[in-house]
């Protein structure tokens, strides 16, 4: 007989049978059973085991390129300028023009002085070819003057035999002596001045190095002349859209002062990825990254290059963790991605873009095969 039979239960009191729906629930699996969904829910928000996923993600991503900031090499009034903000240019283009009126008469100014130079080189020519004319005469005043010599020495010996038997006088001989002396000194002269002739020959031949590097300095001043006349026209280093120009007809511009940026069509993407998430990240591993500013437009792209460093190992203010109390902060490396092509859409991309990257790393590199087949090896 059923043990609840004995009793008359009020309603108020009747108990519930055991399994029975109202039978109320102990108390510490509830508990159990929502810990567990709670931890369930911070390892999946953590992208813990084992929810954690091959792909790495971070919105610390923007969108780079080669901006060009233009500036004169010189100084001067604005005389010219062709362009608008925001223009497309193709190389060459031009993009401001200064007063070229001084830099027009310097270059005249190095050209007068070129010729100047050039002149004073062909009167050197002349020069050499008197010089060597000159010791042309010498010589053959020294082949005179030996003449000379030879017969003042003849007469004076002829006299000096004919002196004992009385047929020439003592003031006879005494003249043949001085005709032989001044023959002599007739003949040192003409070698002297051969030797003077040689000497000047040499000086201008020296002289020509001279004058050759003043044509060469010449030439170096009139080149850099007509360098300075050609950069008063400011044109653009190569294709591109520039920004905003920051120069008016009419300023005075200083040397290396920022005219405008050019920006060319050559952009990539910058994520600073976590160092806890740079494991399995290899270079050419492909990339999906959505572009925020585009309604998150989704382009692809491949890991180019990685940084050899932190990004905060190149800040200008390094931190020193040896002071004070010490946080634990996650670093970031910089991982450069390159912009896949054949994506027309990827033509509305700007530098300064913030983009969300995603990093696939179940992609496996050829060398990462490589290396792993080599250390089984060993």
């Amino acid at each position: 007989m059923d043990k609840y039979a004995t009793r008359q239960w009020l309603p108020h009191e009747k108990p519930s049978m055991p399994g029975s729906p109202s039978t109320p629930l102990h108390p510490v699996p509830k508990r159990l059973a929502f810990g567990l969904v709670g931890l369930l829910v911070v390892l999946y928000a953590w992208q813990l085991p084992p929810f954690s996923s091959a792909i790495e993600s971070t919105e610390n991503a923007l969108v780079r390129g080669q901006v060009t900031i233009i500036g004169p090499q010189l100084s001067g009034y604005v005389f010219e300028v062709p362009v608008q903000d925001f223009q497309f240019v193709k190389a060459g283009d031009l993009l401001v023009r200064l007063d070229d009126r001084i830099y027009k008469q310097r270059l005249h100014q190095a050209q007068a002085q070129l010729e100047q130079q050039k002149a004073a080189l062909a009167n050197n020519l002349q020069q050499r070819n008197s010089a060597e004319a000159t010791i042309l005469q010498r010589q053959a005043a020294i082949a005179d003057n030996q003449a000379q010599a030879r017969k003042s020495r003849a007469d004076l010996q002829r006299n000096e035999a004919l002196i004992r038997d009385g047929s020439v006088s003592r003031s006879d001989l005494d003249l043949t002596r001085a005709a032989d002396a001044r023959a002599a000194a007739a003949l040192a002269q003409a070698k002297a001045a051969l030797e003077i002739a040689r000497q000047d020959l040499q000086t201008v031949i020296v002289n020509r190095d001279s004058l050759e590097a003043s044509v060469e300095n010449a030439k170096a001043a009139l080149e850099l002349a007509r360098i300075d006349l050609d950069n008063t026209r400011v044109t653009a280093p190569r294709d591109g859209q520039l920004g905003q120009i920051g120069v008016r007809l009419g300023a005075y511009v200083n040397s290396g002062a920022q005219l405008m940026a050019l920006v060319p069509d050559t952009l990539w993407v910058i994520a600073n990825m976590k160092e806890t998430q740079m494991d399995n990240v290899r270079i050419g591993q492909p990339v999906t990254f959505t572009v925020d500013a585009l309604n998150h437009l989704k382009l692809r792209g491949h890991v180019q290059r990685i940084s050899p460093a932190t990004g905060s190992e190149f800040a200008l203010l390094q931190s020193d963790n040896a002071t004070g109390n010490f946080v634990k902060i996650a670093q970031r490396i910089p991982v450069r991605i390159s912009v896949d092509p054949e994506q027309p859409e990827a033509q509305r991309l700007r530098p300064g873009m913030s983009v969300v990257v995603s990093i696939d790393t179940r992609y496996v590199v050829e060398s990462d095969r490589e290396g792993a087949a080599l250390r089984q090896d060993q």
